[in-house]
């Protein structure tokens, strides 16, 4: 394409419609906050924006397709901080989220809540740490893959506990969810998008959140503080992100098209509902997400080290 179609496309962007990749399976927090904002980006921009999910390798192989995809702003990921370890999980790949992709923006930042099945018998917090210390209580805690958020959270929970449990994988934070409500695995870690609903309807019971005050949205749910792990206290960014080399003109059209999304009444009152925030304008910026993956890329790459993740 010659500088001047380059142009022409550019300044015509969007001219068909988005591709929005998400690296799990539908049914978890990550799939559901990708189609809200898809269908509020559509609004924005009258364009079709489509979330597709590519499940596998812990969102490796979405992040892989969308390094072969073309830098017009066409085919973007929607993500969280599990991307950030890619290049500790699986260096053969030579993919870096900072250095490989173009970061658009943040929509959302999500506590993590946890939730225990209704057929295990769990009340709370306090009395489900007393019976794993005591060796009384076997539990194992189920999440969307090696090196997920959830997984992240669930030994970073499990190591300021000072407790033990089997880790169980699953491809995307979905299926982990079904068998909770189901009872084959006793316990998950993961955003209040997906577990708070679920919680209000009694399928699972929702018993700790990570939020330095209770939230008004689930408040017969105490805090990590209050059940006696006061460090635990993580929120969960979601963003976009584009191919590497993608132009500043698209960049900046996809971020004011996220601003308007964000700003929509529907949206907020949705994000509130599910006990999520959502950033500043200045917090969610392209060059402001660039920074919260270079930081992130840091700090989840000791927390692998200390836990002892491997690459694969």
């Amino acid at each position: 394409m010659g500088a001047g179609q380059a142009a022409k496309a550019e300044e015509n962007f969007p001219s068909k419609s988005v591709t929005i990749m998400v690296g799990v399976a539908p049914g978890g927090s990550l799939d559901a906050l990708a189609r809200l904002i898809a269908s509020e980006l559509g609004k924005a921009t009258k364009t079709t924006f489509v979330v597709e999910n590519v499940t596998g390798a812990g969102g490796l192989l979405a992040f892989q397709r969308l390094s072969r995809s073309a830098p017009d702003g066409y085919t973007l990921m929607f993500s969280n901080q599990s991307m950030v370890l890619i290049p500790l999980l699986y260096p053969k790949a030579g993919l870096d989220i900072v250095k490989d992709t173009t970061a658009v923006g943040t929509i959302a930042n999500v506590p993590m809540v946890l939730s225990v099945s209704n057929q295990s018998g769990i009340q709370d917090l306090p009395s489900m740490l007393t019976g794993m210390r005591s060796g009384e209580l076997k539990l194992n805690f189920g999440s969307g893959g090696p090196g997920t958020t959830a997984h992240l959270a669930e030994a970073m929970f499990l190591q300021m506990a000072g407790v033990q449990a089997e880790l169980v994988q699953y491809r995307g934070s979905g299926p982990a969810i079904t068998d909770l409500m189901g009872g084959t695995i006793q316990s998950v870690l993961d955003q209040t998008v997906t577990m708070l609903p679920l919680h209000r309807g009694k399928q699972i019971k929702a018993i700790a959140v990570a939020s330095k005050e209770r939230l008004p949205q689930m408040p017969d749910v105490p805090t990590f503080a209050e059940g006696g792990v006061p460090q635990f206290d993580l929120q969960i960014w979601n963003g976009l992100v584009a191919p590497k080399g993608t132009p500043k003109a698209v960049v900046d059209k996809l971020a004011q098209a996220l601003t308007e999304a964000v700003q929509s009444p529907d949206f907020r009152a949705r994000i509130d509902s599910l006990a999520a925030q959502i950033p500043s304008a200045g917090d969610r910026s392209p060059e402001a997400f660039s920074r919260v993956l270079q930081r992130d890329q840091k700090q989840f790459a000791e927390l692998a080290r200390q836990i002892g993740l491997q690459a694969r």
